[in-house]
């Protein structure tokens, strides 16, 4: 695709460490200071997929590498590609945009494994299929030439975080992304320091599988089941207990990689309560790691749907903790738009990622780009 003179509008498409559902977001943007969020639309995992995707990450995670898939893998991946392709073309019905005004679709696709330690990652997500199924060009595979370049892969939406602080007054800031997993943007007070990111540690993974498990409810609805508990310190004690915590970043997590068994015989309540706890604490400890503490956290994903979560994190913080809406951002949708934004950075071989960010060894591009049939010659 040649450089456009006008912005280009791009669609992003996220299904986070959460697995809940898929977010879609339309932004009009340069891949540099411009970003104007349009339309969005976020739609549920249909059940049956979403306990799929759920029953493939302990094997997604033991294979040696992204590559020669079992067909099972193959199965889910072209499911959610068609699912994922429907929610697109319903965000265009009811934004009233025809295929051919987007000029590109950022496709994270759905991440089963995630291996630093071995220097693999895997999302799935067709591209081409995805790029036939809509008709409009597509870029995915994000975080591949970051981990080829030595770095972790993760996180990727920082940029975009950088894009969307502009002018604010209050730096530095945090933009924390409570998914399944947690992750933090440091945003110094002057131009030319580079963001530092990082993941922080389980955010709501861990709460979300222990309320499935003990309610069978999917998350714990307004925080009210961690609210009627009390936190177990010895609990809390253990699992705050991983060398995790004390590494310096870079770093990056696979949702598997920590486990509520030191709250295994708990109460459901005092259980629910002590993975928030956790969560929170893992949060706190990340200050080790920022050049200076922010003056605000900007608190996006489901995360900040949990009143319980966000007063602990107020409480240990110390500091002003809002939500993106409290500064006008979209704290559902952030993270796909962060994935429209970066697929037209790809589009202009512009860096996804930086030393600070993931430690690749250089400012890096990435994603692989997927011509729509109809576009094609």
């Amino acid at each position: 695709m040649p450089p456009l003179t006008r912005p280009y509008r791009a669609i992003g498409l996220m299904s986070g460490t959460s697995m809940d559902g898929v977010d879609a977001a339309i932004l009009e943007t340069d891949g540099d200071t411009f970003a104007e969020p349009g339309p969005s639309l976020t739609l549920p995992y249909p059940r049956a997929l979403r306990d799929a995707i759920a029953a493939s990450l302990p094997g997604a995670r033991a294979l040696d590498g992204p590559r020669g898939l079992p067909q099972s893998l193959r199965d889910i991946e072209a499911a959610i590609t068609h699912m994922q392709a429907r929610v697109v073309q319903q965000l265009l019905v009811e934004a009233r945009m025809p295929a051919d005004t987007i000029d590109v679709i950022g496709f994270h696709g759905q991440t089963v494994a995630h291996r630093p330690d071995a220097g693999w990652t895997l999302q799935l997500g067709d591209g081409a299929l995805m790029a036939a199924s809509v008709g409009i060009d597509v870029v995915n595979d994000f975080r591949s030439a970051d981990m080829a370049a030595g770095g972790e892969g993760a996180p990727l939406a920082p940029l975009y975080h950088l894009a969307r602080a502009g002018a604010t007054a209050e730096r530095p800031l945090a933009v924390l992304n409570l998914g399944g997993v947690g992750n933090v943007t440091w945003i110094s007070d002057a131009d030319n320091v580079p963001p530092i990111a990082f993941d922080t540690g389980p955010a709501n993974a861990l709460i979300d599988a222990w309320t499935q498990a003990r309610t069978g409810e999917p998350f714990d609805h307004n925080g009210a089941l961690a609210l009627a508990g009390t936190v177990d310190g010895g609990a809390l004690a253990q699992l705050l207990d991983a060398a995790y915590f004390d590494r310096p970043p870079p770093k990056s997590l696979d949702r598997l990689d920590f486990s509520a068994d030191p709250v295994a015989t708990l109460s459901d309540a005092d259980g629910a309560a002590t993975l928030v706890a956790f969560t929170a604490e893992s949060v706190v400890r990340a200050l080790d790691h920022l050049p200076a503490p922010p003056r605000q956290w900007i608190i996006v994903g489901g995360g900040r749907r949990n009143p319980v979560l966000m007063r602990a994190l107020a409480q240990r913080l110390g500091t002003k903790v809002v939500t993106a809406e409290d500064v006008g951002w979209r704290g559902d949708t952030l993270e796909a738009e962060a994935f429209a934004y970066l697929a037209v950075r790809s589009l202009k071989a512009w860096p996804l990622s930086l030393p600070s960010t993931t430690g690749v060894a250089r400012p890096i591009t990435g994603g692989v780009l997927h011509t729509a049939p109809a576009r094609l010659g």
